[in-house]
């Protein structure tokens, strides 16, 4: 598997203090207590402190990205990741730009309709629900149309789990002259994501993912000269990032009313991402907590989507077993009963469900996860976890 991670036993994690469920899934996710604690305190939203607040989560989510020359800059924007996503794709494709969109799943979707939503051009290369997309084929697109001035992608496509290789991409894209962003919803803070990754001209990540924060805003990390020739682009006043750009760096404050206790808890979720050792300590405790989730499940039965050299550490898609006793909702619900929150899945050939494996857990829940998922079969009365033919078939395009 990539990123596999080391054989050894680390401490386990405290557990959730309030007996909440683990939530298995892409974000929200399960966090530190520490986090929630500070959304205790009130702050004013044009007090020095807050804004002091907002310089420090600006610097650390650079440090991370390792912009060492000072070339880019940090916007956070409040909402949703989508939000931060039509922000990118509003302020720096220009509208007479056109945009080569790499789908393999909903997030690429989702990239696609924002684009007509914005009336920008654009163009897909559609995967399906999980292939790949590779070098060669982007490289035949730009060579077919020099109209093309963007390439959009999403790092990590939760609806399958498949972690899509953006070096390879990236070396494409400026190869042949063009520009790349990235939406790096579900990688940025566990999987290798800085400027000496790969390069781009902009990358959007939230709060609610891998630094383990909470939901209320995402951040768009840029180029500062791409920021600069934003002015005046943006089709939305709450989403233009030169806006919010140009005010924050004037008076250190949002435009519009901050999240303020998303911010308080972000930062501390900061400090516990550079204690725990910052990306490649992140990144190999989700590994971990895939490699020993993905065998026990094995074990028990189940086929993943996807081969190993594919498995991204953010979540697994699992197959939904073919044994007639067998209905998501009562699995779904069995694992609630046990503690655990899994996703549904979003293929649209076969059945699937998804186990995610970030956020504040580690090897001893997942453990305990696999043995749920033993348990609420036998009370399905399913004594076969092995999938449909069909599906088998399906994977099989995918090692061809």
């Amino acid at each position: 598997m990539p990123n596999t991670a080391s054989d050894r036993v680390s401490a386990p994690l405290e557990t959730p203090r309030l007996g909440e469920p683990y939530l298995l899934t892409p974000g929200p996710l399960t966090t530190a207590y520490e986090v929630k604690e500070a959304m205790l305190r009130d702050w004013g939203s044009w007090d020095g402190d807050f804004r002091a607040m907002t310089a420090d989560l600006r610097r650390q989510l650079l440090d991370i990205a390792g912009d060492a020359a000072g070339e880019f800059d940090c916007v956070p924007m409040q909402g949703s990741g989508s939000f931060s996503v039509e922000a990118m794709l509003g302020s720096f494709v220009p509208k007479d730009g056109k945009v080569l969109v790499l789908s393999n799943g909903a997030y690429g979707k989702r990239i696609a309709q924002t684009l007509a939503y914005l009336s920008r051009a654009h163009t897909v290369i559609d995967k399906g629900d999980y292939m790949p997309p590779r070098g060669a084929e982007v490289a035949a697109a730009l060579d077919a149309d020099p109209a093309i001035s963007h390439v959009v992608v999403v790092h990590c496509e939760t609806s399958s789990g498949i972690l899509n290789p953006l070096k390879e991409i990236s070396d494409t894209v400026y190869a042949h002259g063009r520009k790349l962003l990235v939406d790096s919803m579900s990688a940025f803070g566990a999987v290798p994501a800085g400027i000496g990754d790969f390069r781009y001209e902009a990358i959007v990540s939230s709060a609610n993912k891998c630094i383990e924060g909470v939901p209320g805003f995402g951040f768009v990390i840029a180029r500062k000269s791409e920021l600069e020739a934003a002015k005046g682009r943006s089709h939305s006043l709450s989403l233009d990032i030169h806006a919010q750009w140009d005010y924050m760096n004037k008076t250190g404050q949002w435009r519009f009313t901050p999240p303020t206790h998303v911010v308080a808890a972000f930062l501390e979720a900061l400090r516990i991402h550079r204690e725990d050792g910052g990306v490649a300590a992140r990144g190999a405790r989700y590994a971990r907590n895939r490699d020993v989730m993905v065998a026990g499940m094995r074990e028990a039965g189940f086929e993943t989507l996807l081969a190993d050299r594919w498995l991204s550490p953010i979540i697994v898609t699992f197959f939904s077993p073919a044994h007639p006793a067998f209905a998501f909702d009562r699995f779904y619900g069995l694992m609630k009963d046990k503690g655990f929150i899994i996703y549904p899945g979003k293929l649209t050939v076969v059945d699937s469900f998804r186990v995610g494996c970030i956020g504040r857990m580690d090897e001893h829940v997942m453990r305990r996860v696999v043995e749920a998922a033993r348990s609420s079969l036998a009370e399905m009365g399913v004594d076969n976890a092995a999938p449909p033919a069909i599906a088998l078939e399906e994977r099989s395009r995918l090692a061809a």
